[in-house]
């Protein structure tokens, strides 16, 4: 059976789920033309290129997200040499070194490890936990609408602003701020994965990088001054092994904590909440017994990953399932397929709140592993726990359900809901 697949292509984005199973059942090591990617569709196969980041580099995270798919910069243009100008003159800091610094999200071993040791800094177990009641204010806060009885949207009153209020408050920014910081984790999302990627250089895009790189280099430059109790200041204050970052690398840090904290998080929340209101019986359930909302988490981190795959480049000899994978060839990891595989989980198209979730893929594996995932879970407990209760009495206004547009990220751009009729 002959499967056609790209990963990059909105044609998919509706429900992948079927084309994932015919991938896994026929193609699973599928090679997309148009993307030029290698894409992964089985559990095992997906883990074991995780595991091994010494054959598959994460260098394909800049290359896929921050490039255009291409891994040379951009030919020279009169739209590049203006970007470069405005750049240095706007944010003030050296273009050229934006696009070689190293970056989380990209780098691999011996660069990795000192970085990750750094940001770390700031994501302690302790320093997570210490935001729960915090994080219980914003979320009663947010709820008191819908507790009124007022018209509710979830993904625009509740799980969107918990965690872009909690990530401007660790970052320490002004609260007038939150607004602006929404906008722009849409635009980075939009350039990198959305419908703007086919022009680097789209206006909006570049606005989007020069207003967050330039605020972010003045409170870097601030907190370098005059530290204070936020996450800038420790990563500031942090070295592992001699090394620290420089300012462009924490600016790279934040909207990589940006894209990976506050969508993940929102789209988490806006994911568990639609899975309930689809299967009546497991809202009914946690409803009953709060206790299963962690498990319910997990099993949305596995039936609807909130991160849909990841990218990494191959190094010589490569080899996936018995198929050779060239040099420098791109490997999509399709994640939402590996957490749906029945290989691995028993009627994985099933969404059930009990269910030994182990070993799912939803927050990735190995030395990148969700920097947040700790918070994003407490976050998004935390969240439920509010809005649980209410469900029951609730349904959607429209069946129709519309996704952000990313081939990245999944979750819904909005989900109103109504009071029952019956009630």
């Amino acid at each position: 059976m002959h499967v056609t697949y790209e990963p990059l292509s909105p044609q998919y984005r509706a429900d992948p789920f079927p084309v994932y199973r015919d991938l896994r059942d026929h193609d699973p090591v599928h090679f997309a033309p148009e993307s030029k990617c290698y894409c992964v569709s089985r559990y095992d196969d997906v883990l074991s290129v995780l595991k091994n980041p010494e054959q598959f580099s994460s260098r394909a995270m800049f290359t896929m997200l921050m490039n255009g798919g291409e891994e040379a910069g951009p030919a020279l243009s009169w739209d590049l040499i203006k970007f470069l100008v405005r750049y240095a003159i706007g944010v003030r800091l050296n273009p050229f070194k934006f696009i070689t610094a190293r970056n989380l999200i990209a780098a691999d071993a011996p660069e990795h490890g000192p970085m990750r040791g750094i940001v770390n800094r700031g994501f302690t177990p302790q320093q997570m936990a210490s935001w729960e009641p915090r994080i219980r204010e914003i979320v009663a806060e947010q709820i008191a609408p819908l507790a009124a009885g007022d018209c509710y949207d979830v993904v625009r009153d509740l799980a969107i602003p918990v965690p872009v209020r909690i990530i401007a408050e660790m970052l320490g920014v002004e609260a007038e701020r939150v607004a602006d910081f929404k906008r722009w984790s849409d635009g980075i999302i939009s350039g990198a994965t959305g419908e703007r990627r086919s022009n680097r250089f789209h206006p909006e895009t570049v606005r989007t990088i020069l207003e967050l790189n330039g605020y972010l280099r003045k409170i870097i430059l601030e907190r370098r001054r005059h530290p204070a109790d936020d996450l800038i200041s420790t990563i500031l204050a942090a070295e592992t092994d001699g090394d620290a970052l420089s300012v462009i690398e924490i600016v790279l840090f934040v909207q990589l904590l940006l894209l990976a904290g506050n969508e993940t998080t929102t789209n988490l929340i806006g994911n568990a909440a639609t899975a309930l209101l689809d299967n009546p019986d497991q809202l009914d359930r946690v409803n009953k017994d709060p206790a299963l909302i962690p498990g319910a988490l997990d099993e949305t981190l596995r039936f609807e990953s909130p991160i849909q795959l990841v990218f990494r480049t191959a190094r010589g000899g490569a080899e996936i399932a018995g198929t050779p994978i060239p040099d420098g060839a791109v490997v999509a990891l399709l994640l939402g397929s590996a957490n749906r595989d029945e290989r691995q989980f028993d009627s994985p198209d099933t969404f059930d709140i009990e269910r030994k979730t182990q070993g799912h893929l939803g927050f990735g594996f190995g030395a990148h592993f969700c920097l947040g995932s700790s918070l994003a879970k407490l976050q998004a407990r935390v969240a439920l726990e509010g809005l649980v209760p209410h469900l029951p009495r609730l349904q959607r206004r429209t069946t129709d359900r519309k996704l952000v547009d990313s081939f990245l990220v999944r979750g819904s751009s909005r989900l109103e809901l109504d009071a029952r009729a019956s009630m």
